[in-house]
């Protein structure tokens, strides 16, 4: 029996003879990632210049479309601004919505920081909740852009509404800046 477990154990080791020769030494492996190592970095490197030029493709594309927000005294004073677009949020001048029905169109000031702005909507829809209140407190955002010095034709006309909803009491309450 003896004689068999040295058969048996001449034999695997002829074997791991024989696989060692023909597998990767373990100083081989350092080279082996060596060799892949260059290929992975430049698949990265790839990779990154592709979305860098996506991303810079966007802002490209995307940038005469983006709206400049602005406060009501910048615009109003502001020549940078002729002909970009602008987003302006402002209170209503009470008393100055204007409807002219030959061509269509609204005309109304905003006021924010102390200067105004005359604005020119040329369509015949506004919001419902766009209205001259007298005691005022009509928060309005309009886009558009400043054609002149002073002369803003909004292309939008947002309307914030004046009245909260209460969930303790389940009742609308008017603002208290539209209240008289």
């Amino acid at each position: 029996m003896a004689g068999r477990l040295d058969d048996e154990l001449a034999a695997a080791a002829r074997l791991s003879e024989e696989e060692s020769a023909i597998a990767p030494t373990v100083q081989d492996e350092p080279r082996r990632y060596q060799r892949e190592r260059p290929r992975s970095l430049g698949l990265l490197l790839g990779l990154l210049a592709i979305v860098g030029s996506l991303v810079g493709l966007f802002l490209y594309a995307f940038k005469p479309a983006a709206i400049y927000a602005a406060p009501v005294e910048k615009v109003a004073s502001g020549s940078a601004l002729v002909g970009q677009k602008v987003r302006v949020e402002g209170e209503l001048v009470p008393g100055s919505l204007k409807k002219r029905d030959q061509p269509c169109e609204y005309r109304f000031t905003l006021k924010g920081g102390g200067a105004e702005l005359p604005v020119r909507y040329p369509q015949c829809v506004i919001p419902d909740t766009f209205r001259d209140v007298p005691a005022g407190g009509v928060q309005v955002t309009v886009e558009g852009s400043l054609r002149g010095e002073r002369d803003f034709e909004a292309s939008l006309v947002m309307a914030k509404c004046t009245s909260k909803y209460d969930p303790k009491t389940h009742q609308v309450t008017e603002n208290a800046a539209s209240t008289p």
